[in-house]
């Protein structure tokens, strides 16, 4: 309908922020850490996005003029460029949002779990590809027509030969499902990389904050390794507490990442530890650069997180301003690392100079 098309991420950020015309000609050389960072790192990000937006079929958003421009620029520079030429070609083509979005950050990862392709007494908990009618988001206005997590673990798909793969644990299905994507370890030296392929349409539930509602985890001890110990621990109670998250994702094979890619995000693009950023679509536009200030993270050294970030993923509980969830890597120091953050940082988004 003429008059209901969303409002540009980028124009709510440089018009109806409270504080924008305080910062109005913010300069790069203000942002704290800007100068310390590694551009370098932060441009082979924003390079596999620049790839990805010449790959694509369908033309850049018209709200991101400059984009393209910017995207070009990258690949003609060197393949190892300076740290002075990847500093400079930030601050060439992009300009700091006049307001910064304070919000909350978390981290996720790719797990490594061993699995098989077809089932055994040890390996029988299902990986299924998506139905017919899984969805891309939560259905909003409607019944899902996909059955909810409880009813697929129940049985409801069985039989349409729908299973990719097959786990141990449903615990750690449940964690795949969270990540949003797995190194699966099938034995003989045999791999299979899994990616989001889709969802039962049912609103995601954060589990992690029933069991600190119920008193079952202490909040200090409620990130992904607490949660984790005790759901195996309590095996029926836990059983119960995952169900009451009716999300239940879906999963494809991705055949053409190699082994040094981090997963595909939901932007098209193999993730970078430390440099991709999930967040909600809303609040920045895929492919752009956020600078995220934050105290120490896990993973991430002693000093405070200052560092340049490129927009490739979104994820169920990655919602509103200021929401963003760092990739930490890929296996099990990365997973620790991840459900370590649980911070409040500061978001600002590098807006191409043609949008500004």
């Amino acid at each position: 309908m003429a008059g209901d098309a969303p409002t540009s991420p980028i124009a709510t950020l440089t018009s109806s922020a409270p504080d924008a015309d305080e910062h109005r000609h913010l300069s790069f050389v203000s942002l704290p850490g800007w100068i310390e960072d590694d551009h370098r790192a932060a441009l082979r990000a924003f390079r596999k996005s620049a790839e990805r937006l010449f790959a694509e079929a369908t033309p850049l958003p018209d709200r991101l003029p400059g984009l393209e421009a910017a995207a070009a620029a990258a690949l003609r520079l060197p393949a190892d460029p300076s740290p002075a030429e990847a500093r400079s070609f930030f601050e060439s083509y992009f300009v700091p949002a006049p307001a910064a979005a304070k919000g909350y950050l978390t981290g996720y990862y790719e797990p490594v779990i061993e699995a098989r392709r077809e089932p055994t007494d040890a390996f029988s908990v299902p990986i299924y590809r998506p139905p017919a009618e899984a969805a891309q988001t939560e259905v909003t206005d409607r019944v899902p027509a996909c059955p909810d997590r409880a009813a697929i673990e129940a049985g409801a798909l069985a039989g349409r030969g729908l299973e990719l793969a097959y786990v141990r644990d449903p615990v750690d299905l449940f964690f795949i499902h969270v990540q949003g994507s797995a190194r699966l370890s099938l034995g003989g030296g045999q791999h299979m990389r899994i990616g989001f392929a889709g969802k039962s349409g049912h609103a995601y539930t954060s589990i992690g904050r029933l069991a600190v509602e119920r008193g079952y985890l202490a909040k200090d001890a409620a990130g992904k390794a607490g949660l984790e110990l005790w759901l195996k621990m309590h095996r029926e109670a836990g059983r119960r507490l995952m169900a009451e998250n009716r999300s239940f994702i879906f999963f494809n094979e991705i055949v053409d990442l190699a082994p040094e890619d981090g997963p595909l995000g939901a932007a098209g693009v193999p993730l970078s530890a430390g440099r991709s950023l999930a967040v909600d679509p809303g609040f920045a536009p895929f492919h752009l650069p956020v600078f995220v200030s934050a105290p120490p993270l896990a993973g991430f050294g002693a000093d405070a997180f200052r560092r340049l970030m490129i927009a490739q993923d979104v994820g169920s509980a990655i919602k509103g301003r200021g929401r963003g969830d760092i990739f930490a890597g890929s296996g099990a120091e990365a997973g620790k690392a991840a459900g370590e953050i649980r911070h409040h940082g500061v978001l600002r988004l590098l807006l191409p100079k043609a949008s500004a």
